[in-house]
C-alpha cells in the first residue's frame, strides 16, 4: 500500500481536510452527552422549562453544524479516493500495456481484469473509509474516555478496561484476516478466468457439447471461492458480537456503580446518563472501526495485487543505442537463434539461422507447434531470443529501442483484433496521418474495398472486437491497417486462414505488386500462399530448413508431405 501513495499526490489537501472536518464533528459529538446531562440536572430536576428548550437548541445546532461537517468531510474524502484511483488505473493501464508477451502470458488476462476493476474498487472504498473514520474513531474513543473521567473519575474507570479489551479482539481478528483476504481474491481470479473461457469459447463448448462439463468446473471453482468466503466471513462476523458482549458488560458495571454513587450522593442522575452515553458512543465508534479494519484488510490485500503489477519490470521502449541501418546487406538476419518459453523444458525453436534482404519475400510453413509464431515474434521483440542474434538493419533487436524498432514492423497476429468504432477508426492506427485515398489503396489491396463499399464505407461502425464483420473480413481489414504503416518489414503470420484460395492468392499478388523495398514474412498452413516467395523456412520441432519451392520439395520430406496433402499428390511449382 506503501507504495502506491505516490499516486495520492494531488490530493494531499483533500486528504488533510476530510480527516479534519470528520475532528470537528467529533469534537461536537462529544459535548452532546454534557449538554443531556445538563438538561437532566438542570432543567428537568428544576422544572425549568426555558433551561431545556435552550439546551435543546443547543443540541439541534451541535448536530446540524455536526451534519455540515460531515458532508464536508465525505466531500473531500470522495474526491481523494477517486482521484487517487483514476491516477491509479491510469499507471496501472499503462504498466500492462508495456508489459512483454511472456509477461502477459505469465500474468493471466482474467487476473488483470480483476486487477483493474473489482480491486480498484475495493482501494478506493478503503481508502474513502480511512480518511473519513480512521482517525475519527479513536479520537472520540480516547474523547470519551476523557470526557468521562471529568464527569466521575471511579466510575470511568471501567472504560480502562473495557477499551483495551475492545482494542485485542480488533486488532486480533484483523491479522487473521489479512492473509485470508488475499486468499479470497486469487480464488476469484479463477472463478473469472473459468467464466472468461466459458464465454470466449461459447461456440466451442456448444460444439462438443460440453456446457455440462464447464458448469461443474465453474461451481467446483465457485464453491472453492464460496468455501474461503465463508470461513473468512465467520472470523470476521466474530467483531460485532464480541464487541457488543464487551459493550454492554461494560455498560452494567457502568450502571451498577454508579447507581451506587447516585445513591450515596457522590455524582448526579445526569452524569451518570453522560457516562452512559460516552460507553455507547464508544461501542459504536469501535464498531464502524471494527468493520474499517475489515474493510482496510480487503483493500490492503487489494492494493498488494495492484502493486504486484506496477513492480512488474517493463522494458524501457527508449532503452538502446543500436541503430537500423538502411543500407545494410541483410535487413532481418537471425544467427544460430534460439528460444524457449518460461517454464519450458525445450526450446520451440533450435540454432535457426537465415538473412532475409529488402524486398524479398519469406514464407514459413510446419506443422502446428513447430515455432512458426514464435519465430516471426522474434523480430519485434516481442520474446527475446535465448541465445544467438536476432538482427535487423544490422543491429542486434535487443540493442534498438523497442519504439524505433517496432515503428519499422507491421505486425498481422493469428488472431485478427479490431476495435470498437469506425473502419477509419481503424486503418488509421497504421498511420495517423493517412487519407481517405491512403486507406482506400490498402482496402484495394488487402481486397476489403468491396464488401466495405457495400456498407457505410470508411465510416462503417466496427463494433467490439470486429464481431460484425465475419472472420475473413476482420483479417482483410487487419492486413490493410499493416499496409498503411507502409513498413520496412511487414509480418504476416497465418493472416488468409480464413480466406478462400482466390481471394488469398488475389491479395498476395497486390501486395507483392505494391512490396517495394519492404521485406515481407507470411507465415501459413498453405504452400500456396508461400510457394512462391524468395525463400521459405520450414520448421520441423523448431528446427529450420531454408529454400526455395523446387529445392524443399527435393530435399525436405515435411515440406514434400505438406505440399502433396494439399495439391492431391501433384508436384507443382
Amino acid at each position: 500500500m506503501k507504495k502506491l501513495l505516490v499516486y495520492l499526490k494531488g490530493s494531499r489537501v483533500q486528504c488533510v481536510l476530510a480527516p479534519l472536518f470528520k475532528m470537528f464533528e467529533a469534537i461536537l459529538e462529544l459535548f452532546v452527552p454534557l449538554v443531556v446531562a445538563s438538561i437532566i440536572d438542570k432543567g428537568i430536576a428544576n422544572a425549568d422549562q426555558s433551561y431545556i428548550l435552550k439546551m435543546c437548541g443547543v443540541l439541534v445546532l451541535l448536530g446540524a453544524v455536526g451534519l455540515a461537517f460531515s458532508i464536508t468531510a465525505q466531500y473531500f474524502a470522495a474526491k481523494a479516493s477517486t482521484a487517487f484511483v483514476k491516477r491509479l488505473k491510469h499507471a496501472v493501464f499503462a504498466r500492462i500495456g508495456r508489459f512483454s508477451y511472456e509477461k502477459l502470458d505469465s500474468a493471466g488476462t482474467s487476473t488483470l481484469i480483476t486487477r483493474m476493476t473489482g480491486d480498484m474498487d475495493s482501494v478506493q472504498n478503503g481508502l474513502n473509509l480511512t480518511l473519513r473514520l480512521l482517525l475519527r474513531s479513536p479520537f472520540v474513543v480516547i474523547g470519551a474516555m476523557i470526557m468521562a473521567f471529568t464527569v466521575d473519575s471511579k466510575s470511568a474507570l471501567t472504560f480502562v478496561v473495557v477499551v483495551p479489551a475492545l482494542s485485542v479482539v480488533v486488532f486480533g481478528i484483523m491479522l487473521l484476516c489479512i492473509p485470508l483476504h488475499k486468499k479470497v481474491r486469487s480464488a476469484l481470479d479463477k472463478v473469472l478466468c473459468t467464466a472468461r473461457e466459458s464465454l470466449v469459447g461459447a461456440r466451442v463448448i456448444r460444439a462438443f457439447c460440453k456446457e455440462d462439463e464447464q458448469v461443474d468446473e465453474f461451481n467446483r471453482r465457485n464453491d472453492a471461492l464460496t468455501v474461503i468466503q465463508e470461513y473468512t466471513g465467520r472470523i470476521s462476523a466474530l467483531l460485532n458480537p464480541v464487541t457488543c458482549v464487551i459493550i454492554n458488560i461494560g455498560i452494567a458495571v457502568l450502571i451498577y456503580t454508579g447507581a451506587i454513587r447516585v445513591e450515596a450522593g457522590i455524582i448526579t442522575q445526569g452524569a451518570v446518563v453522560a457516562l452512559y452515553n460516552y460507553m455507547s458512543q464508544i461501542l459504536v465508534e469501535l464498531v464502524k472501526f471494527a468493520n474499517l479494519i475489515i474493510s482496510i484488510t480487503k483493500s490492503v490485500a487489494c492494493a498488494g495485487r495492484i502493486s504486484a503489477v506496477l513492480d512488474t519490470e517493463i522494458e524501457d521502449p527508449h532503452k538502446g543505442e543500436g541503430v537500423i541501418n538502411g543500407n545494410s546487406e541483410s535487413l532481418v538476419e537471425f544467427r544460430n537463434v534460439s528460444f524457449a518459453y518460461a517454464g519450458s523444458g525445450e526450446n520451440s525453436i533450435e540454432n535457426v539461422s537465415f538473412s532475409v534482404r529488402k524486398g524479398e519475400t519469406v514464407g514459413i510453413i510446419g506443422s502446428t507447434g513447430a515455432g512458426k509464431t514464435t519465430l516471426v515474434n522474434l523480430i519485434p521483440a516481442f520474446y527475446r531470443a535465448s541465445a544467438g542474434e536476432v538482427l535487423v538493419g544490422g543491429s542486434n533487436v535487443n540493442d534498438i529501442p523497442l519504439e524505433k524498432l517496432r515503428e519499422r514492423i507491421a505486425v498481422v497476429p493469428q488472431k485478427a483484433v479490431l476495435f470498437k468504432g469506425t473502419v477509419r477508426s481503424n486503418m488509421l492506427w497504421g498511420n495517423p496521418d493517412a487519407s481517405d485515398e491512403d486507406i482506400i489503396k490498402s482496402l484495394e489491396i488487402a481486397q476489403a474495398a468491396d464488401f466495405i463499399a457495400e456498407k457505410q464505407g470508411l465510416d462503417t461502425p466496427v463494433e467490439q472486437g470486429g464481431r460484425n464483420f465475419s472472420g475473413g473480413q476482420r483479417q482483410r481489414l487487419s492486413v490493410a491497417r499493416a499496409l498503411m504503416k507502409k513498413s520496412d518489414i511487414l509480418i504476416l503470420d497465418d493472416s488468409s486462414s480464413a480466406l478462400d484460395y482466390a481471394t488469398d492468392a488475389a491479395m498476395r499478388r497486390a501486395i507483392a505488386e505494391n512490396q517495394g523495398d519492404t521485406a515481407v514474412f507470411i507465415v501459413s498452413q498453405r504452400t500456396s500462399s508461400i510457394m512462391h516467395a524468395d525463400k521459405i523456412i520450414v520448421l520441423d520441432d523448431g528446427v529450420a530448413d531454408v529454400g526455395t519451392h523446387e529445392q524443399l520439395l527435393e530435399s525436405n520430406a515435411v515440406y514434400r508431405e505438406i505440399h502433396l496433402s494439399q495439391f492431391d499428390g501433384e508436384v507443382s511449382a
